[in-house]
């Protein structure tokens, strides 16, 4: 790295009214970060779009603090040490951490994870492999829980999450069936990720569609979307299944998502736990672990859409809210 070199990061400049837009966010320029004693500094190769990020943006009450106004976009990044006095990174170890929407990133040495790029690419490890790949084995296995020869719905199916999800039931017998926006989402997830069937939510027969491909009905549901899909969803369920709420993206804007058939929790006696990942920090060493073997082997499918150049991580955040994205969304950093 040259002496001149400065960093360039994206600021949150407001907080949305309703939809993001490109004006809610201000690109600034600043001198690298001076490291101390223990500390390291990051090149970013690869930044981390996630739907939670949407939450953060508003000054709300929710299960984390909202991201502050005129600071950094917070968000996971992998990159290399480029500067280090710390004893247990050195310069040229490739890393994961939460280095935000910036080129650059400094902190303390036990802020960033040391990862292995010699099975599984780096930029995984801010998917499959990573914060999505964790939530999608943390709810299906320590809520949903599915047994051999069950049914599970997984929506958004074709998204970092939802596809981990798939392919880990299907791994433990289940038949699996996707809910997704369009006919090549759907397409890939059944050829690609090898779900049983998929359901195009915009083909307009949501309720005709998922009846048809779940006769057995339903016993577990990974949920990332809310409104009009948990409805269908609910009308299927067997007895005693079991729900894990990830995520709302259909409410992220601040739209209502009704409930119409709520009434199937009491009649079919359904466990429906929402969840955080980062707060279930014991999933995480067992996910891994599973998952990058999964990975490195070939037997994990993924996808990932990446956008070129920090300048492009607004409009593809907007992207992401609006299911343009196939599969993880990353920027592409260098």
């Amino acid at each position: 790295m040259t002496t001149n070199e400065r960093n360039q990061g994206w600021v949150l400049a407001r907080r949305p009214k309703g939809p993001v837009t490109p004006e809610d966010f201000r690109l600034e320029s600043t001198d690298l970060p001076t490291i101390g004693d223990g500390e390291v500094l990051v090149r970013n190769h690869y930044l981390s779009l996630d739907p939670y990020m949407r939450g953060r943006m508003d000054d709300a009450k929710s299960y984390a603090a909202s991201q502050p106004l005129d600071k950094v976009m917070g968000g996971g990044t992998v990159g290399e040490v480029v500067q280090s006095r710390s004893s247990r990174l050195k310069v040229g170890d490739k890393v994961v951490g939460m280095g935000g929407w910036q080129s650059f990133s400094a902190g303390r040495d036990e802020g960033f994870k040391k990862v292995d790029t010699t099975r599984v690419p780096l930029q995984a490890y801010l998917g499959v492999v990573g914060m999505p790949g964790v939530t999608a084995w943390h709810g299906l296995n320590e809520i949903i829980a599915p047994k051999a020869g069950e049914t599970v719905v997984v929506s958004a199916a074709s998204g970092a999450v939802g596809a981990t999800v798939g392919q880990l039931a299907k791994l433990k017998g289940c038949r699996v069936v996707g809910v997704a926006g369009g006919a090549e989402k759907c397409r890939a997830v059944v050829e690609e990720f090898g779900f049983d069937a998929c359901i195009d939510y915009k083909a307009g027969n949501l309720d005709k569609d998922l009846k048809a491909a779940v006769p057995d009905g339903i016993d577990g549901y990974f949920e990332n979307v809310g409104g009009a899909v948990l409805d269908a969803v609910l009308k299927r369920f067997n007895a005693f299944g079991r729900i894990a709420i990830c995520g709302l993206i259909a409410g992220y804007s601040g739209e209502a998502i009704p409930v119409h058939q709520f009434r199937s929790v009491l009649v079919n006696r359904l466990k429906l736990e929402g969840f955080i990942v980062s707060e279930h920090p014991a999933s995480w060493p067992k996910a891994l672990a599973e998952l990058e073997e999964l990975v490195g082997s070939g037997r994990m499918k993924y996808r990932e859409t990446v956008s070129d150049g920090l300048a492009s991580a607004p409009e593809a955040f907007i992207g992401l809210l609006k299911g343009q994205n196939f599969g993880k969304q990353l920027v592409k950093l260098i």
